[in-house]
């Protein structure tokens, strides 16, 4: 079996909710040293195992962020083609959020 390369940015967990919560993701993450921050759902095999609570509280900081840029119609329906353009719209939100 290959050895897994690593990227050169990459993160050390990656936080995701219960529908994410599956052991091919899992498995797929440990493979290229990332953490997985995923609660098991009720029903699974593995549902009483801890996982890091401590890193899944800091998701809501991203999903409130998402959330709030999602006011930006142009932003949430995404109605520029290019990534560049569509970049430019997103930190245009970000710098009127912030003011």
């Amino acid at each position: 079996m290959e050895e897994a390369t690593a990227w050169p940015e990459q993160p050390e967990k990656l936080a995701g909710d219960k529908g994410y919560s599956a052991d091919w993701i899992r498995d797929w993450l440990k493979e290229r040293g990332i953490k997985p921050v995923i609660p098991y759902k009720r029903n699974e095999k593995g549902h009483r195992k801890k996982f890091d609570s401590e890193s899944y509280r800091k998701r809501n900081i991203i999903e409130r962020c998402v959330g709030s840029l999602k006011w930006f119609r142009r932003v949430a329906t995404r109605y520029e083609k290019l990534a560049v353009n569509y970049v430019g719209m997103v930190t245009l939100a970000i710098i009127f959020r912030l003011l």
